[in-house]
């Protein structure tokens, strides 16, 4: 029992008073001789025993009412051992795209949001933060109107990432209560290498999950093939439960260009397919009709122009490998010896192969230097009739490699590191049997750049990253079979193509992305990437013959986007949503640790409430009090 007002305790020392009168106030009979006081002796006697009872009577309940009077007054009251601290509150909603899923009085996210409106006191101090908002220190009328318009996002946060930014509000005193209150319905991909959170915080889940978790998707598209005339848009659908078939309609702007229905598999998945015109720019959707989750019923994707990326060898080489490669539908190529360049064309290049050059003029060192720095691309491939050390000094400069020593062993082209930015997306699955290329001679490499194909002892054949790409022996088939290898096609082309970051068809949100423009901007201009709703400037980096834009999770709302440079249109982006949460796959909350595990927000805020109870028991104190008083006159009147 705990008291609000323990200082008055000291007044259970005016429970000496009634002693001191008990012991001081004794009546004393007067004594009376009498011939016979054998009748009076046994009278007195008895007076005396019924007198002293009822005295010891009065005593206790008068020390009995001036106890309960004391409590009263001090409140006393019953309370849990957390009731009493100091508490700080965080609330987490979760409004990624999976919280669309319905129950009976609307979203999940709805559901929750009124569910805290209806809850929380509007009195009580907490803070509040969502996949891509905060709301430090505020009392629920302050952010009624936020929450009532809390929007989805397209930014998903692991378990982890929540502990992490839920600290980033709590002000870690030892003597405060923290509890963090996770709303979300847990999706599995949401499950982190941290399952609890550590310190004095208190983490209560309340897992809400909808009526009906069978979700139709449309998970990606791509352009499956080409001709002169057509290109195949390809489609892939899935769901998470048993369903025949849904249909999928295609726009182009608003205009509807064509319909199908996918037909399901016993694997849940779909396939359809569309035939689009040729060298026509198109603005495209993908829908379907699905209730369960809206985010993944429409996939935006656009088709441009299409950019032709500059490629430049310099060397006298006259094999045609490399002209079957960047073929023209795709790329600009040009071959040039060294006495035919013309140096004014570098600049322009998005992509530059140093072909088996016997001797690089300072000339044109200068002038490759120039273009590594303005971001352009570098394919450097040795000869072997040189003095490989006149290399070191322009391969310090521009790759930070440099070769030590020249090797004439046959060795086998074996390894290949599919992990490497260059092959992503490029084979279906890690090969580890097929023909292995050769080389006769190479040379021995000090450098830091990563491998991308190496030989059966570990060292390079080829390394780079990031527009610098070193080749450690000649590609010709003098000293090598690398043309002849199907390993030649998706390593040049790859580079070739990672040389000018085009745009996909659509790009997904949240994801780091970078693309290449092939504008120079005048000095001060910006691109700016804009649609009906909003207008967005991307970070952005002017070189020599291209600007690259680079987009994070700042953007996030899916649609198609144009590109301008002062208000003129260069070219469209589309941006869609991640589709890792259409699965609606989740955690069972039992594989987690947590102070208090709910089903429903409602019951969490009743248990909340009867852990900070307080019982308080001064009325009871105050009946007591007026209880003895009538005992105390009912002694004085009734007991004789």
């Amino acid at each position: 029992m705990l008291f609000k007002h323990p200082e008055l305790l000291w007044a259970l020392f005016l429970l000496l008073i009634p002693i001191f009168i008990h012991l001081v106030q004794l009546r004393r009979f007067k004594k009376t001789p009498f011939t016979n006081v054998k009748l009076l002796q046994e009278i007195i006697s008895e007076s005396r025993r019924s007198k002293s009872i009822k005295k010891w009577l009065l005593l206790m309940t008068r020390m009995l009412l001036i106890t309960a009077l004391v409590f009263a007054f001090s409140q006393p009251f019953f309370a849990e051992n957390t009731a009493l601290k100091k508490k700080e509150r965080v609330f987490y909603i979760d409004n990624s795209f999976s919280m669309q899923a319905k129950l009976s009085n609307g979203t999940l996210l709805e559901n929750a949001v009124q569910e805290i409106l209806k809850h929380v006191p509007e009195d009580q101090e907490f803070s509040l933060f969502t996949n891509d908002g905060v709301f430090r220190k505020v009392f629920i009328k302050d952010i009624k109107n936020n929450l009532l318009s809390l929007s989805h996002s397209a930014n998903q946060l692991s378990l982890e990432e929540v502990y992490l930014k839920a600290n980033t509000l709590f002000k870690d005193r030892l003597e405060t209560v923290n509890d963090l209150v996770i709303i979300s319905d847990f999706q599995a991909n949401m499950v982190s290498k941290r399952k609890d959170y550590p310190g004095n915080t208190q983490t209560h889940l309340i897992q809400i999950t909808p009526d009906n978790n069978i979700n139709v998707a449309i998970d990606t598209a791509y352009i499956s093939n080409t001709s002169s005339e057509n290109i195949t848009l390809t489609g892939h659908l899935s769901s998470n439960g048993q369903i025949k078939s849904t249909p999928v309609s295609l726009f182009n702007e608003k205009q509807l260009i064509a319909k199908t229905a996918a037909i399901f598999g016993a694997d849940n998945k779909a396939s359809v397919t569309f035939s689009l015109p040729q060298n026509e720019s198109i603005n495209g959707l993908i829908e379907i009709s699905d209730p369960v989750l809206q985010y993944d019923n429409e996939l935006y994707f656009n088709i441009n122009k299409k950019e032709k990326i500059k490629v430049l060898s310099i060397g006298d080489d006259n094999s045609n490998y490399l002209e079957r490669i960047f073929s023209k539908d795709e790329f600009d190529y040009i071959n040039s010896s060294i006495r035919t360049l013309n140096y004014s064309v570098l600049g322009a290049q998005n992509l530059i192969i140093v072909n088996e050059l016997q001797d690089i003029p300072g000339a044109l060192q200068s002038a490759l230097i120039t273009y590594k720095n303005n971001g352009g691309s570098l394919v450097f491939v040795p000869a072997f009739k040189t003095d490989f050390k006149e290399y070191n000094n322009f391969l310090s400069q521009v790759m930070g490699s440099s070769f030590t020593s020249l090797v004439s062993e046959h060795r086998i082209i074996s390894n290949i590191n599919f992990s490497h930015p260059l092959y992503r997306n490029v084979f279906d699955k890690e090969i580890n049997n097929f023909q292995y290329p050769s080389v006769e001679q190479y040379y021995k490499l000090k450098s830091i750049l990563p491998k991308i194909l190496s030989y059966a002892n570990q060292e390079p054949f080829l390394c780079g990253i990031d527009g610098n790409y070193l080749f450690t022996s000649p590609l010709s088939d003098e000293y090598s079979n690398i043309t002849k290898s199907p390993l030649i096609v998706p390593t040049f082309y790859q580079i070739g193509v990672n040389s000018l970051k085009l745009p996909s068809i659509y790009e997904v949100l949240g994801q780091n992305t970078t693309i290449d423009i092939p504008i120079v901007l005048i000095k001060d201009n910006v691109l700016s990437v804009t649609n009906n709703q909003l207008q967005y400037i991307p970070r952005q980096q002017a070189f020599a013959n291209k600007t690259t834009l680079f987009f994070d999770k700042d953007l996030s709302k899916a649609g198609i986007y144009s590109i301008t440079n002062d208000k003129t249109p260069i070219q469209n982006i589309s941006f869609n949503p991640s589709r890792k949460e259409s699965q609606l796959n989740y955690i069972d909350l039992k594989n987690l640790t947590a102070t208090t595990k709910n089903n429903a927000i409602a019951s969490f805020f009743d248990q909340l409430e009867k852990e900070n109870s307080i019982a308080e028991l001064w009325k009871w104190f105050v009946i007591l009090a007026l209880a003895f008083i009538l005992i105390e006159v009912l002694i004085q009147k009734y007991l004789k």
